[in-house]
This record gives structure tokens, sequence and C-alpha cells, in this order.
């Protein structure tokens, strides 16, 4: 496809911003799916079935990240301001996206009554999406620094971007704030609880009988999606997903 250097360079942001506010809507989406009791999963299959709209990029989760999307979107609102054109849409975009990485710390903090000074979180998945050691604006970031502010410490485990991980807080790896597990068993060690933040393809079939004899509490918190609500309860465990009614599937 050949054109001109203007449409192309507006072209390659379109793209991003394109896929970035299809993520965001869906996030929005399922939040409105938990207030009216709706199940996001089931809407977003229905949605999905509609050839105009598609399965790429609607699945709820914890927010984007990365190098990509975040730059582009607010490039682009950049740019547009600067030549006075409206921007609105983009500036919705990037709003919803940051405040869907605060979602699982929320949540977190609710199911603990707030009181989450000397708790221990697992967290898997530190790289904002799998296959990938990227930690840029990767909602893991919002999860663990919001966690030592209200006084927990971590146990993360990523299969490859735990040395990202060790380099972006030394600090917190030295005071004990944060620290790096080998395997995904190793992060339920001593932990309160267990937060999935990238959905590797490894955290998809785990052994929830020993999720919850290892866990002190027994919950996930999984920004994701990757598990039938449930399927999880049946093991005896707290289940809060994104969108999914969190007042059904808890125990």
């Amino acid at each position: 496809m050949v054109m001109d250097v203007r449409s192309a360079e507006l072209t390659k942001y379109a793209a991003n911003a394109m896929l970035a506010t299809k993520i965001s809507f869906i996030n929005e989406l399922a939040g409105i799916a938990e207030k009216v009791g709706a199940d996001i999963e089931k809407v977003r299959q229905g949605i999905g079935s509609d050839s105009r709209i598609g399965f790429s990029f609607i699945y709820p989760g914890a927010g984007y990240g990365g190098s990509c999307f975040p730059k582009d979107v607010q490039a682009l609102a950049k740019t547009a301001a600067s030549v006075g054109a409206g921007h609105r849409l983009l500036q919705a975009v990037e709003s919803v996206n940051a405040a869907q990485k605060y979602v699982l710390f929320d949540r977190i903090a609710k199911f603990f009554d707030g009181a989450l000074a000397g708790k221990v979180i697992g967290i898997w998945g530190l790289a904002f999406k799998p296959n990938t050691d990227d930690m840029r604006e990767a909602p893991s970031r919002v999860l663990m620094e919001s966690l030592w502010a209200a006084g927990a410490r971590v146990r993360a485990y990523d299969p490859v971007a735990g040395a990202e991980a060790s380099r972006l807080y030394p600090a917190q790896c030295g005071s004990g704030e944060l620290t790096i597990v080998a395997s995904a068993s190793d992060a339920l060690l001593g932990a309160d609880a267990l937060a999935v933040v990238t959905e590797w393809q490894e955290f998809r079939s785990p052994d929830f009988e020993s999720i919850r004899s290892v866990l002190k509490q027994p919950v996930i918190f999984d920004g994701r999606n990757l598990y039938d609500p449930g399927l999880v309860q049946r093991f005896g465990l707290h289940y809060f997903a994104i969108g999914r009614g969190e007042s059904v599937v808890r125990l």
C-alpha cells in the first residue's frame, strides 16, 4: 500500500489507537457488567460473534501497557491538540486505561478491608503481555507500587521478566518488599492471596487444589479472566475476575 508520508504517519497512530480503544471499551463495559449483574465473558462472546466487530482486542483485563499503545494514543492526542482538532475520545481511552490498572489493587484492598500492611501478595505475571520481558507501562507495576504504598509485600513470578523487575526495583528487592521467585508455585509460599496479571500460557491450567492449600487466604484476583468462576469456586477459592459478577462467585 502506497500513500503520502503524512497519511502513513497518521495510519500508524490510528491503528494502535483503534486497538487501544477496543481494549478500553471492553474494560469499561466490564465495569458496567458487574454493576448490572451480567457476565462480561458472555457479552464478549455475543458481540464478538458479530462479524462487524470480531473477537480481536475485546478481552477485558487489567489494562494495556507496552511501548506502543500508550505512546501512540498520547502522541495522537497531542498532535490533534496542536492543530486544534478534537481528541476527546483519545483522552477517554487513555483515562479508562489508567483507571483500569488500579482495579486489581482496589479489589485486593477491599477484600482485606484495607488492612494490607504486613500482607504478602503472590503475583503471576510481570510483563505487559505474554512472550516478552517488557514491563513498560505494565499493569503489574501499578499493582506492586500500590501494594508497597499500603505496606504489603510481593512475591512475584514471571517466566522471563523477573530480571527486568529486579532491574527496575532494586530498592524493593533489597528491602524485601519484592521477592522474585523461580516458579509459579514459589510465588504462593507465605502469600495471603494470588493475583494473576499476565496471561502466560503456563498460568491457564493451574492446580487449584494446591493453590487452595498453600495460600493463607483462599482467594484469587484474576486480572485476565483466565478461569471459569464456577470451576474455581468448586475448589473452595474466592474468585474475583474482571466483569464477571464478583458478588455471584464469591463464597
